[in-house]
């Protein structure tokens, strides 16, 4: 499996160093007249795609805590419904897959 992976891995590398070398263009940018900076073409893609891959990995980060919070919320719910349950009664549960109130 690790092999797979350093065959991946040398694919990926391939792409970028080909990619590199096809987009070599020097492109200036400007922002509402400010000073213009003088860059290459592919270092301004990479300079984006990281960007936003590292904004998609921090919105996920949040999306997993706010996910891992109701988890232990809907957990503590459980326990509490669990515990006025009396004993060896079961609920019904409905086609919705939540059990109905008695």
């Amino acid at each position: 499996m690790k092999f797979i992976y350093v065959v991946i891995g040398m694919i990926v590398m391939l792409f970028f160093i080909t990619f590199s070398l096809e987009n070599n263009t020097l492109v200036t940018l400007t922002y509402y007249g400010m000073e213009g900076y003088t860059i290459h073409l592919y270092l301004l893609i990479f300079i984006s795609f990281g960007a936003g891959f590292i904004l998609a990995a921090f919105l996920n980060v949040f999306e997993r805590f706010r996910l891992s919070w109701k988890v232990k919320r809907l957990e503590k719910r459980i326990r509490l419904l669990k515990r006025q349950q009396p004993q060896g009664e079961t609920l019904p549960v409905n086609s919705g897959g939540e059990a109905s109130k008695v």
